[in-house]
Parts: C-alpha cells; structure tokens; sequence
C-alpha cells in the first residue's frame, strides 16, 4: 500500500491516497501505522477519499485508532497532497471533514504548495456543543479540580473539543502527566484536547498541547485556533495572533465582523513509500 508521510509544524500523519487504494480496517491500520518502532511513527492516518459535496475528503484518525473530526494542520497537508500529486489543478479547495467542509487556499511557488490558509469555520462556545457538562452557556475561566488541584479552564469547539488554560511559563508545564487526566476528565463526555497557553504580548501567545487520542504534539491547528479564541474572550489578545508551538509558528485570525477564525501555516512532504504490513 503506497503511502506518504507528512507533517504541518512537526504535527505529522500518514496520507493515503483511499481513491485508489483499499482500506478495509482504518483503525487498525492506524494504530499499525503509527507505531514509531515497528510502524512508520505518525500522530495518525488520513485517507484522502472522494466527495459529494467538495473537491476531496478528509478521513483522519488518531495514533490510537479513534476518529478525529478535524485537524488544521493535518488538512493544509491534505490540500498539498492532492496539488502536488497533481489531482486537482485548484489552488482554492473544498475538503469535505466531519466537522463540515472547510475551504483552503494554497500558495503555491513552483507548482509545489508551500502554505495554506485554511477557513477553519466559527468557533462553538456553548457548553453542551463542545460538549462540556456544565450548567453555565460558556465555560470560560471556571475551575476545575483533579488530584487536589484546581486548575481554570475555558472551552471552545473547532469543530473538536478544546480546553484551554493559562500559564505563566508552558515550559514549566508537566504536560504529560496532567493532559490525559484533563482529556479524560469526567465533564467531557467526549473527551477533549488540551492547550496550556502563555500569553507573551496582545499579538503573540506560546501553546503546548495535549492530543485527544494522541498525546503530547508539536503543534495543533485547531488548538492553536481555540486558544486565540479563548486568549480574546478573556481580554488578553486581539484578534490576530501569531501562536508559537512546539513546531513553528501558525498565524490565526478570528474576525470579529464573520466570527469566522482563518488559519494560516507551512505543510510538508517528508517521504513516500509502500506500507508492507506487520
């Protein structure tokens, strides 16, 4: 099975051309595939499918076989794929996701796509769409506790689930032993992904995050649209925010006058190759 490894800002997936190829167990292959020592290594597997109602289709699972509704920096990948390998001639895409279908503009030098802007769709903050079980209509800067701590989160949906807190200094976060008991704490009956921000100045804030069925990354795109939107709400930035990940840097707008967040970022090809199996 013919494959390409690519990634936006290190936040790398397996791509599959699923128009040509047969994929019969996707969560499976997911996992396989994803496994860095007797796999390739990827935070997961899109299949890149046809569509009725836009150009392609955008079919993304986790590292461990869960589905994922959506990824900004997994869907700028998409849209270099199917430029590059020269399966559409369009440098303004529709591509189908099961947060809806989002519209992505390539820049393109050369004939090879080197960034995209990805209209990322209007934020959702209602509790019980996110979903977060709350009896507030937003959740913005309420507490939480686990293990004896309390922690302030606010929630925001990219059509995902984000919960996003302030820190002083994310480095000092130990992401990794709080994110997956925030992802899987009892108020998100869907789980949900986690971003500890700092804010540096009202235009540029840092961001760590914790993946909902991946773990630790180098950078998320929706998550980095989630945290603008929550650093506005709470009055810390303005609207456009240049995010400082792990990976690099994303560039994100909320408009004020749509309430449409735009996305702006790098995407990758790192190799191909032919998957054998395990």
């Amino acid at each position: 099975m013919k494959f390409t490894k690519m990634h936006g800002l290190g936040n790398d997936y397996i791509y599959i051309n699923a128009i040509t190829e047969t994929v019969d167990n996707p969560v499976q292959l997911a996992v396989q595939m994803s496994k860095k020592h007797i796999g390739i290594g990827a935070d997961g597997l899109i299949l890149i499918k046809q569509s009725d109602v836009a150009d392609f289709k955008m079919d993304m699972y986790n590292a461990d076989g869960s589905r994922a509704e959506m990824c900004g920096n997994g869907i700028r990948c998409v849209a270099k794929y199917v430029y590059d390998n020269k399966l559409t001639k369009k440098t303004d895409l529709l591509i189908e996701t099961l947060s809806g279908i989002k519209r992505l503009f390539l820049e393109v030098n050369g004939e090879i796509v080197k960034s995209v802007t990805v209209e990322m769709g209007k934020p959702e903050l209602q509790s019980d769409k996110i979903p977060v079980i709350s009896d507030k209509e937003i959740t913005r800067n309420e507490e939480i506790e686990i293990d004896g701590v309390k922690y302030t989160i606010t929630c925001v949906s990219m059509g995902n689930p984000h919960t996003i807190l302030f820190a002083e200094d994310v480095n000092d976060v130990k992401l990794e032993e709080i994110g997956p008991k925030i992802e899987t704490y009892h108020l998100f009956p869907r789980k949900t992904n986690v971003e500890f921000v700092e804010v540096i100045t009202s235009d540029l804030i840092r961001m760590r995050v914790w993946e909902r069925g991946t773990g630790i990354t180098l950078a998320c795109g929706t998550g980095a649209c989630a945290s603008v939107v929550a650093s506005v709400l709470n009055g810390y930035t303005n609207r456009r925010v240049d995010v400082v990940l792990d990976g690099g840097i994303l560039n994100v707008e909320w408009n004020e006058l749509t309430n449409m967040v735009s996305m702006r970022g790098p995407a990758e090809t790192v190799f191909e190759g032919v998957y054998m199996g395990v």
